[in-house]
C-alpha cells in the first residue's frame, strides 16, 4: 500500500512512517500543503492523509483542490478540531474518514486498511440504472431524464451504494461504515442531512420517486 501523509509535525509524521513502514507500506511525507497537492497530483497513492491546520492552505482546502482534480483516492483528515461543524467541513470537501489527535497507530492503521479495502466493495458496475436514473462510475456523472445532475462527493458516494444494491435497506451503521468511515457516529444527525439533500436532486419534482426511507430500518432505492 502507497500512502500520502501531509503534516507539518516532525513527530508525528516519523512515527506514522515507521509504524506503516513496518507494515509493509511506502510513504511520501509532505510537511507543507503546497507540496502536498503536488505530490497528491502527481503520484498514484491508496490512502492520503491530511493534516487540517498546515503551512500553506488548510488541510479541508487541499483535499477540495484533490477532488476538484478528480483524484478519487480515499482522504483521511487528521485534526484535533473535534466538532460536528468540523468534522461536516471536511467531508463536504471530499474528505472520508475523520480522525483525532491524539491517536494511537493500532486505530490510524485500521482505519488506512478500512479505507483501502472500501473502494472495491462500492463499485460493482461501471453504468448503474434504475427507471430513468444513470449513474457513471467511471466518469462519476449522473443523469435523470438524460439531464445531468452535480452531486458531492459524499452525495455520490452514497448514491453508488444505493444503486449498486437496489431493494436492499441499508441501516445507518452500514452507511456510515462503507460511505463514511468506522469512526463516524451514527448517532447524529448527518446521513440524514445527506440523504435529503441526494433525494432532493434525484427526486424533487420527478417521478418515479426512488430513494425511500424504511421507518426503523434504514434508506433504500427502488422503483417503488
Amino acid at each position: 500500500m502507497k500512502v500520502l501523509m501531509v503534516e507539518d509535525d516532525p513527530k508525528i509524521s516519523s512515527f506514522v512512517k515507521l509504524g506503516l513502514e513496518n507494515n509493509d507500506c511506502m510513504v511520501d511525507i509532505a510537511y507543507d500543503s503546497d507540496i502536498g497537492e503536488k505530490l497528491a497530483l502527481r503520484r498514484k497513492y491508496d490512502v492520503i492523509l491530511l493534516d487540517v491546520i498546515l503551512p500553506g492552505i488548510t488541510g479541508f482546502e487541499l483535499c477540495k483542490k484533490i477532488r476538484d482534480n478528480e483524484i478519487k483516492t480515499p482522504i483521511l483528515m487528521l485534526t484535533s478540531m473535534d466538532s460536528i461543524e468540523d468534522k461536516m467541513k471536511g467531508f463536504e470537501n471530499g474528505a472520508d474518514d475523520y480522525l483525532l489527535k491524539p491517536f494511537s497507530f493500532q486505530e490510524l492503521f485500521a482505519r488506512i486498511k478500512a479505507l483501502n479495502r472500501r473502494g472495491s466493495e462500492l463499485n460493482v458496475n461501471p453504468l448503474l440504472k434504475i427507471a430513468d436514473l444513470e449513474v457513471d462510475t467511471v466518469s462519476k456523472k449522473v443523469r435523470r431524464n438524460c439531464v445531468e445532475i452535480k452531486l458531492t462527493s459524499k452525495e455520490f458516494k452514497l448514491l453508488e451504494l444505493l444503486l449498486s444494491n437496489k431493494g436492499k435497506v441499508f441501516d445507518r451503521m452500514e452507511i456510515t461504515e462503507k460511505v463514511w468511515g468506522i469512526s463516524f457516529n451514527p448517532g447524529t444527525n448527518v446521513i440524514d442531512v445527506h440523504i435529503n439533500s441526494l433525494r432532493n436532486k434525484i427526486d424533487k419534482g420527478r417521478t418515479p420517486k426512488l430513494i425511500h426511507t424504511k421507518i426503523g430500518m434504514g434508506y433504500v432505492i427502488n422503483e417503488e
